[in-house]
């Protein structure tokens, strides 16, 4: 007979709130709305507790959530902090198992089924993560426990904030929601929900007692509904591994329509060097630089090179910039570049002079793994290179700017 599956789920509190919460205790029992200021277009990225008591919550227009709530206290995201404090909780999550999902920054999926004996049980690992993550970084987390991942996950919806709770088995959960609203189904929407509640279908047992009604309503997603309904995911946790990735991106969408393409490309000197840096840490290179463009109208436009492998950030930008230069030149609100073909296989066809010149080559190497390695240590932000510390200075100049 094999292990019984062990699944935590791990969720931070109001993550960027909390972040900031900590740095700056006087914000602390203040309806905080992080993403953008109430005078800019944006949304809301997360907010406070104390913030969503006026119905604030992610991804609501920043107009909106103003309206609700004008005395709140309205700031940009500083995601290097946030990706700070996101890689020490990862840190504590790998001490425990090397099986996890991460969701995002702030959540992810731990199966400690082959690990949990060496700590006492899932329980102990558990309680140990929430201890670990108040102590070294300051922050509270709810953890939840169970046999699937859409069972944890459940699980520390329970009690949050600041939650810990388990989930023995499928009696348990059943008992647990069978009488709860369909939306406490993982993948249960608000259109879901509303055309189930449309047949008569209200709860959890509702689902259960009109399995056939659902699978003929909603085909596939019903099938997956009914059995998650019935407390059955057999969902695997499936480890992030950076080489595996397929691409990688990032965008920047601007306060105002820009007509300036110098200034497009001052944005574009920045991402390229962000996606540098994410690419080199895990060793990989790329063969096809992408650039994204969207007008003032919602258009979107996406142009695309592929040449030699390359990580280096200015080898990106010049192939974005190229691109950049063949789109129309209408105003642009968003500008963005991925990288794609990754893999660890530096293929590069070198020219004759190239060849010739193999020492400055492996010095030019040997000064890049240096360098590389002091950003690992004390973060991309301590070196800048002359055209990246131009970009930004140009880029803030122009009005608010935050990367």
């Amino acid at each position: 007979m094999g292990m019984i599956k062990t699944i935590i789920h791990v969720d931070m509190d109001a993550f960027f709130a909390a972040v900031e919460v900590r740095d700056n205790p006087e914000l602390a029992g203040k309806p905080l709305i992080i993403g953008a200021l109430p005078h800019e277009r944006g949304v809301v990225s997360t907010c406070s507790y104390e913030a969503r008591r006026y119905g604030i919550r992610s991804a609501m227009s920043i107009k909106d959530a103003y309206r609700r709530c004008p005395q709140g206290i309205y700031m940009h995201p500083d995601m290097s902090k946030y990706k700070a404090a996101s890689a020490m909780i990862h840190q504590i999550w790998a001490d425990y198992t090397d099986i996890v999902e991460y969701i995002s920054l702030d959540e992810g999926y731990l199966d400690v089924t082959g690990s949990a004996q060496m700590f006492g049980g899932a329980s102990e690992i558990g309680r140990a993560i929430k201890e670990r993550t108040c102590r070294e970084t300051g922050l509270t987390c709810s953890v939840g426990i169970s046999y699937s991942m859409a069972a944890a996950k459940l699980a520390s919806e329970e009690k949050k904030p600041d939650g810990f709770f388990e989930i023995p088995d499928r009696e348990a959960l059943l008992q647990l929601i069978i009488d709860r609203d369909t939306r406490v189904i993982y993948g249960v929407g608000k259109m879901t929900a509303e055309k189930l509640r449309g047949a008569g279908i209200h709860t959890v047992r509702d689902i259960l007692q009109n399995q056939n009604k659902v699978t003929e309503m909603l085909g596939k997603h019903g099938e997956q509904i009914v059995n998650l309904a019935g407390g059955i995911d057999n969902r695997e946790v499936i480890p992030y591994y950076a080489e595996e990735a397929k691409s990688i991106g990032r965008e920047y969408t601007f306060q105002k329509d820009i007509t300036d393409f110098n200034c497009l490309k001052d944005m574009l000197v920045l991402l390229a060097k962000d996606l540098s840096m994410k690419i080199r840490f895990s060793g990989l290179y790329c063969q096809t630089i992408t650039l994204k463009v969207t007008y003032w109208n919602m258009k979107a436009i996406t142009r695309s090179k592929s040449g030699d492998a390359t990580n280096n950030a200015n080898d990106i930008y010049k192939v974005a910039a190229a691109l950049l230069d063949t789109v129309e030149k209408s105003p642009i609100r968003l500008v963005g570049i991925s990288l794609s073909q990754l893999s660890e296989d530096d293929y590069h066809q070198y020219t004759l002079t190239e060849m010739q010149s193999t020492k400055t080559r492996k010095q030019r190497d040997e000064l890049d793994r240096k360098l590389l390695d002091l950003q690992n240590r004390y973060g991309a932000g301590i070196i800048k290179t002359g055209a990246e510390l131009e970009a930004e200075k140009r880029l803030k100049n122009d009005g608010d700017f935050q990367l």
